[in-house]
């Protein structure tokens, strides 16, 4: 089975919690999970900006990423905390390498609106690397850093990077661990099960905002790029990934339709 998990930048903020993930996910590809891990690291990304004075900037919940914020992004997302996932990775037995969107044109993108800087929007996602590293036994770890033909660099959206690296790998599950228990309805309820049609209705009646808002778009469009379902849960519970593998309705399900 091809899995995509997406590790938010919270879970990778602590050591602890960084290497109970590696060995979840280690586990999974011994398992024969053919695994590709995408991460963020928005909290890690606002520190090292705060610590140099630099004020970070948010438009619908996208960083505005000036010339000196995409410098940051290349040091702390695409360095520090994609190097020390790998090494968390590699210390649980998963040989792991280390990427970004740049790499070999894995993920390709154009700017989406100047008053943002260079965030970027996807245009496309090759999958040829993804196919040879995790063929050849490698477990592929994505910064959510990607380019263009003539050389330009973007930050762009984890959540986004993440569905066109599942659509085009073909993954049978797109995993979202992040710091929520999972998609709540107008009761503040876990929805165990939900469909497109259904997730379009929570933001229709203002019940999924802001970072739950961007996660069912997200999640909207793998289901439409082809990936069968889509999991969003919390990746701080006891033993998460093991666990939804294994079919224990942890968390939220999301299906084209039942």
């Amino acid at each position: 089975m091809k899995i995509l998990i997406k590790l938010g930048g919270t879970l990778l903020d602590d050591a602890d919690s960084r290497q109970s993930m590696a060995a979840q996910i280690a586990a999974a590809r011994a398992r024969g999970c053919a695994t590709v891990v995408v991460h963020g690291g928005g909290k890690q990304m606002t520190r090292y900006l705060s610590d140099r004075g630099v004020e970070s900037r948010f438009v619908d919940g996208l960083r505005v990423t000036t010339p000196e914020t995409m410098d940051a992004v290349l040091k702390v997302l695409a360095g520090s905390v994609n190097h020390e996932l790998v090494a968390s990775l590699n210390r649980a037995g998963a040989l792991a390498v280390g990427l970004s969107g740049i790499d070999a044109f894995l993920v390709e993108a154009e700017q989406m609106d100047p008053a943002l800087g260079a965030v970027g929007r996807v245009t496309r996602a090759n999958p040829a690397l993804l196919h040879l590293l995790t063929g050849s036994g490698y477990l592929p770890v994505v910064a959510c850093v990607a380019g263009d033909r003539q050389g330009h660099v973007y930050n762009v959206n984890a959540d986004q990077m993440a569905v066109a690296c599942a659509t085009a790998f073909g993954a049978q599950q797109l995993i979202f661990l992040t710091d929520v228990e999972g998609v709540l309805d107008g009761a503040k309820c876990v929805l165990p099960v939900l469909t497109a049609a259904e997730s379009e209705r929570l933001i229709g009646e203002g019940i999924a905002t802001g970072g739950m808002l961007a996660k069912l778009n997200a999640a909207r469009s793998a289901l439409a790029g082809g990936v069968p379902q889509v999991r969003i849960a919390p990746g701080a519970a006891e033993n998460v990934l093991d666990r939804i593998l294994a079919g224990e309705p942890i968390g939220t399900r999301m299906v084209h339709a039942l």
